[in-house]
C-alpha cells in the first residue's frame, strides 16, 4: 500500500502593504460632511464591492448570458436610459462612509451582502434590458406594459395583487413596467430561487415563465448596445457630503397633513378622564425604533421617510395634548396599521429609478 506524504508549501512572506487610508477616513463626521464627493477619490477595485460584483457575473454566466454590465461610482443606484452599466452607490465602497451614511439616513440601503445581491440583480436586469433592447418587442409590451409609460410621482399599491413578484419593496414591481421586468428578472436570476413553486397559482409566475424564455432565447449572443458610457459619476460630483445629505433628506420628506388628525384621534384621546395616563407623544417617542423597524418591514420605505412621518405625528400629537386611552400593547399594535397605511399612500415610485 503506498504511503502519500502530504506535501507543504512555505508561504512567502506577502510584501504587499495594505493600501494608506485617506486622511479623511479619520476625521469626525462634522469635518467629513464638507469633503466634496469628487476628493474622496473612491474606487470599487479592492472593495467587497468587487467581490460583489463578481457573484453576479457568476450568476450571469450560470445562466449563459453572455452580458457584463459596467459599474462605476455615483451618488445612488441607477441604471440610465439605454445604457447597459450601472452606477452603484458611492457610500458602499467605503465602511467609514457607510457609517455615515448610516447616521445621516439610518440604514445603509444595500450594505449587507443579501441585500446589495438583490439589488444588483434588479439593476441588472434594467441593464440587460438596454442591452438587448429587450423593451422593444412586442413580446414584452403584452407581457409588462408601455415602457414609454411615463414614471408616477407616487403610486397606490395592490398589497394582495398576485400579479406581479415581490423582490426588492414589496409592491415595487407595480410602479412602472420597466420595474416590473426587472424585479421579475431578479427574482428569475437568484440561484435557487424556486420561482416555480412559489409563485405556483399566481399570475405572476406568466412573468416569469416569459422572462426564462426570453432569456433562453439571448443566451450565448453578444449585446446589441455595447455603450459604455457613465453618467453622473462621482469624479465629477462637486458638492459637499453635507450638501448630498441635504438634498438626499429633502428628497424623502413627508409632510404630514392635519386631515389625518381623525386617525390621531381614533388611536389616542384628549378627554381629560384620561390625563393621568402616558402622553400619546411620549409613548410613540419610547417606541419609535420598534415602530420604524415594523413599518419598514410592511412597507419597504426608506426609515428615514418613516421617521419623519412619527416625527410629524409625535409633534402633532403634542400640539393635540393626546393620551393613551387602551394598552400600550393594543395602541402600538393599532398604531403600526395606522402609520403602516399612512406611509403606503406616500410609498415613491423610487426617485433613484427616475435617470432610468
Amino acid at each position: 500500500m503506498a504511503v502519500w506524504k502530504k506535501k507543504t508549501k512555505r508561504r512567502a512572506k506577502s510584501t504587499r502593504r495594505k493600501p494608506k487610508e485617506p486622511a479623511w477616513v479619520e476625521m469626525p463626521d462634522n469635518e467629513l460632511l464638507d469633503v466634496r464627493i469628487c476628493d474622496l477619490k473612491l474606487k470599487i477595485e479592492g472593495t467587497v464591492l468587487e467581490r460583489r460584483i463578481a457573484k453576479l457575473h457568476d450568476e450571469l454566466e450560470a445562466r449563459d448570458l453572455n452580458f457584463d454590465p459596467h459599474w462605476w461610482l455615483a451618488e445612488e443606484w441607477f441604471t440610465p436610459d439605454g445604457v447597459p452599466g450601472i452606477a452603484i452607490p458611492f457610500y458602499l465602497a467605503h465602511p467609514r462612509l457607510m457609517k455615515l451614511e448610516r447616521k445621516q439616513m439610518l440604514e445603509v440601503e444595500g450594505g449587507t451582502e443579501e441585500w446589495c445581491l438583490r439589488i444588483l440583480r434588479h439593476e441588472a436586469g434594467h441593464a440587460i434590458d438596454n442591452a438587448y433592447r429587450l423593451h422593444l418587442r412586442r413580446s414584452w409590451r403584452e407581457v409588462f406594459g408601455k415602457y414609454s409609460q411615463p414614471y408616477p410621482e407616487f403610486y397606490q399599491p395592490r398589497p394582495y395583487s398576485k400579479k406581479y413578484v415581490l423582490h426588492l419593496d414589496p409592491w415595487y414591481a407595480q410602479s412602472h413596467p420597466a420595474e416590473d421586468f426587472a424585479e421579475t428578472f431578479a427574482v428569475w436570476l437568484k440561484p435557487r430561487s424556486r420561482w416555480r413553486t412559489r409563485y405556483e397559482e399566481w399570475p405572476a409566475l406568466k412573468k416569469l415563465e416569459y422572462v426564462d424564455e426570453l432569456m433562453e432565447d439571448i443566451a450565448g449572443t453578444p449585446p446589441l448596445q455595447k455603450s459604455k458610457s457613465i453618467v453622473d459619476p462621482i469624479s465629477k460630483i462637486r458638492k459637499t457630503l453635507r450638501d448630498h445629505y441635504n438634498d438626499k433628506r429633502a428628497r424623502y420628506q413627508i409632510d404630514f397633513p392635519n386631515v389625518y388628525d381623525r386617525e390621531l384621534y381614533r388611536l389616542f384621546s384628549d378627554d381629560p378622564q384620561y390625563s393621568n395616563r402616558p402622553t400619546a407623544a411620549s409613548f410613540l417617542v419610547r417606541t419609535r425604533p420598534e415602530l420604524c423597524r415594523a413599518i419598514a418591514h410592511w412597507t419597504g420605505q426608506y426609515r428615514y421617510t418613516i421617521d419623519l412621518v412619527l416625527g410629524e405625528i409625535i409633534s402633532r400629537c403634542r400640539e393635540l395634548n393626546l393620551r393613551l386611552s387602551r394598552s400600550e400593547r393594543q395602541t402600538q399594535r393599532d398604531a403600526i396599521v395606522m402609520l403602516t397605511v399612512q406611509t403606503m399612500n406616500y410609498l415613491h415610485a423610487g426617485h433613484h429609478r427616475f435617470a432610468l
